[in-house]
């Protein structure tokens, strides 16, 4: 298993859709996406994660995720660790691919808590390690109980590592500065905990996270990089600047469902068009409006202030 230090800012990136408002499965608009992964490789993140929430996971088919991992490894050209998406809530499924991903040349997978299904404990530490022993590249798991309806416990990730030397990172996104305190207190080195919420990245950091899986830095790449790392640097106070000017953009980026502010954001940007595939929709014109707003007071805030990236 080659060794991956999962620490830093890593982008679960959008994926960007031609326009077809007729019935909202337009196709992937790549030019747009190559564009935002070398946007996201200038910025110098330490990692893309194509296909996660963030990217429309469950709206994609297998043959879009398989070419957006393949492009993305092909484009990052081992300037940024790629960690694709490949859980869901099927072990036979998230097995096939994630076999997939690591031919593709992924550098590791990420797999989310399986959604609807609700498993007991148990079935979670099975569903796992059928899946981490299905490949050799490292794992990282995905706790979001906001989104699957399950939480999965710090002693059950515990038997998980115990069990699949390569799963070595989570993506804590539980809202739960605790949950991270009770991981890195127990676990210690033996498993990176990862921040799966911008607003939380500071605070995670404080007490052992090694970074973030961010939606912020779609928008904002060198930004939340360089808050990151002031972070991660033990330069609390000018961390604590960073990450509060921050904090009205990390906000905005849920006013309604992700990733529709993100993209709404990178639209106002001129990076890609404002198009989500069903189930979800645009943001409302009030949530845009709130959007532009805030994009606009932080660039206003950044030229008080100076640029930091």
């Amino acid at each position: 298993m080659p060794a991956i230090a999962f620490e830093g800012t890593f982008t679960a990136i959008v994926t960007p859709f031609c326009d077809n408002a007729a019935n909202a499965t337009g196709p992937i608009d790549w030019h747009a996406y190559d564009r935002l992964i070398l946007a996201q490789l200038e910025a110098n993140v330490d990692g893309i994660v194509p296909c996660g929430t963030t990217g429309e996971g469950p709206a994609l088919d297998t043959r879009e995720k398989l070419e957006l991992f393949e492009r993305t490894v092909k484009l990052a050209k081992g300037k940024a660790t790629i960690v694709a998406g490949t859980g869901s809530n099927s072990t036979r499924a998230s097995i096939e691919l994630s076999q997939a991903a690591e031919r593709a040349g992924v550098d590791a997978v990420m797999v989310v808590v399986p959604y609807y299904n609700k498993p007991t404990q148990e079935g979670l530490v099975e569903h796992f390690v059928a899946i981490a022993r299905s490949v050799q590249c490292p794992v990282v798991v995905y706790n979001v109980p906001g989104r699957t309806g399950i939480d999965l416990a710090a002693s059950t990730l515990a038997k998980i590592a115990e069990r699949c030397p390569n799963v070595v990172a989570t993506k804590e996104a539980t809202g739960n500065v605790l949950r991270t305190q009770e991981i890195v207190r127990t676990m210690g080195d033996r498993m990176t905990v990862i921040s799966g919420d911008d607003g939380l990245t500071l605070p995670m950091i404080a007490v052992g996270a090694r970074g973030v899986i961010s939606v912020t830095s779609n928008v904002y790449p060198a930004e939340v990089r360089h808050a990151t790392r002031l972070a991660l640097g033990g330069q609390f106070t000018a961390a604590r600047r960073a990450h509060f000017a921050l904090m009205p953009v990390h906000e905005i980026m849920f006013v309604e469902a992700s990733p529709g502010p993100a993209k709404a954001a990178l639209a106002h940007k001129g990076m890609i068009q404002e198009v989500v595939r069903g189930p979800l929709v645009t943001v409302s014109p009030a949530a845009r409006a709130k959007i532009r707003k805030t994009l606009i007071d932080y660039e206003e805030h950044k030229k008080h202030e100076g640029d930091p990236a």
